[in-house]
């Protein structure tokens, strides 16, 4: 089966295909490049099964009748903040900021926040579009966030981020254990079952 993912981060792609190779599934990610490339979406519904709604319906009038497109929306929300940065967590440092800068912005933003409040959690919903309908998919990552980022490896807000049980961060754990923590982890298990029940 293959599966059109309604983005250009190229990080999300791999991350997804890596999950579906693990999983064992015969599903290949393809990237919208190969249908024209990701329409302008504007993400502004409030929410991640909004947002990623929106997101595939958009890629999938471009595919033909028989195609699915798969979309992510996910985003890290922080308890203190409300639950910021959430669904602007890729813009929260602007409308042109990169993970360089949404990074250092949380930091500075939670400088002063002490210890016993700053937990937070990561969230992922799919949304799969095609010719049987419509799917959503949820998966949640709880946490907190440490003072300073770490490790060298995710991207996004993984430097600063710590899974409970666990004293690393996801940039520092690696991808095979924040290849199974993970929120996009847990709702790509969810689709994982729903793809096995169709075969």
């Amino acid at each position: 089966m293959k599966l059109f993912l309604a983005s250009g981060n190229l990080h999300k792609a791999r991350e997804l295909q890596a999950l579906a190779d693990a999983e064992g599934l015969r599903v290949e990610i393809v990237s919208a490049s190969t249908a024209g490339g990701m329409p302008a979406v504007a993400e502004d519904m409030g929410t991640f099964a909004g947002n990623a709604g929106k997101k595939a319906r958009a890629l999938r009038a471009r595919l033909p009748p028989e195609a699915w497109a798969l979309a992510d929306d996910s985003g890290l929300c922080v308890d203190e903040l409300g639950g910021a940065p959430g669904v602007e967590s890729a813009y929260y440092a602007g409308l042109q900021s990169d993970d360089a800068a949404n990074l250092k912005k949380l930091v500075e933003v939670m400088s002063d926040v002490p210890e016993g409040r700053r937990g937070a959690q990561f969230v992922c919903v799919l949304f799969l579009v095609g010719p049987a309908g419509e799917f959503i998919f949820e998966g949640h990552c709880e946490g907190g966030l440490r003072r300073e980022p770490g490790g060298g490896g995710g991207f996004g807000y993984d430097p600063i981020f710590v899974p409970a049980g666990y004293d690393r961060s996801f940039a520092e754990l690696g991808d095979e254990i924040k290849n199974r923590l993970s929120h996009r982890a847990r709702a790509w298990t969810k689709l994982a079952d729903w793809l096995r029940s169709r075969t």
